[in-house]
């Protein structure tokens, strides 16, 4: 019986023993990491490559025939244009839903809540570029449910991605509007809740839906199907939360 448990074993191992590449948006940067070694540790032996990058330029190479097995997207137009036009096996499936802070380093007393951002004193407000960054349409959609987008829209200075948003937010502007997964870098481990951020209520904005679909070029990888599979238990769930996102 135990040899038989062994072969079982050895034979489960031995299908899980290869590499994947995993396409990853940029605003997962942080919390990718804690998932490879959770999934490691169900799969010690299948090796996984991650390649980072904007959704868009992913998308641009995967059209291009790289070899990505797994795409996870920033939000669900991408994957869905993947599966519409054949390079997807998989529909989207919405694995985390990203969510949006105020950040300053400057002196703000956050709890004047609204007033805040219009305080006279901030000149200057980062934002991602709405026409390329979900996480920008998020913001101009959120500052739009609070009746303040006119009073606000000439001291925007736009991110054409959420880390180059960020970097502004810090150096160049008196505040921003930022992925709240972006907080998580051990870079912005300095910066305090109430201090330095504080949410934004994603009620005042449509859920930021992050998709993944499985790639034509992963199809036939149990290594690729797996680790889908995995992106959508509990574990990784924990892992996504802990890294400020809201989870389905």
């Amino acid at each position: 019986m135990k040899i038989k448990l062994l072969l079982i074993l050895l034979l489960s191992a031995s299908l899980f023993a290869g590499k994947i590449t995993v396409a990853v948006s940029a605003n997962v940067s942080y919390a990718i990491d804690d998932l490879k070694k959770e999934f490691h540790t169900l799969y010690p032996n299948t090796k996984v490559n991650i390649i980072l990058g904007g959704t868009g330029k992913l998308v641009a190479q995967i059209k291009h025939k790289a070899p990505y097995d797994i795409l996870m997207s920033a939000n669900m137009m991408y994957p869905k244009s993947l599966y519409n036009d054949g390079f997807a096996v998989t529909r989207p499936i919405v694995y985390a839903q990203g969510s949006l802070v105020y950040l300053s380093v400057k002196n703000i007393d956050f709890s004047k809540s609204i007033e805040t951002i219009l305080d006279e004193n901030i000149k200057k407000i980062a934002i991602a570029n709405p026409k390329t960054a979900p996480y920008g349409k998020a913001s101009i959609e959120a500052l739009k449910s609070l009746h303040i987008y006119k009073k606000l829209k000439d001291k925007f200075v736009y991110g054409e991605s959420i880390s180059q948003t960020v970097t502004y937010a810090t150096k160049a502007t008196d505040i921003g509007l930022i992925a709240k997964s972006a907080l998580y870098s051990p870079k912005m481990s300095h910066f305090k809740r109430g201090k330095n951020w504080v949410d934004i209520d994603p009620k005042l904005y449509t859920p930021i839906d992050q998709g993944v679909v499985l790639l034509k070029h992963g199809e036939k990888s149990s290594e690729a199907s797996a680790f889908y599979a995995f992106l959508l238990t509990k574990r990784a769930k924990t892992i996504f939360e802990k890294f400020g996102y809201i989870v389905p």
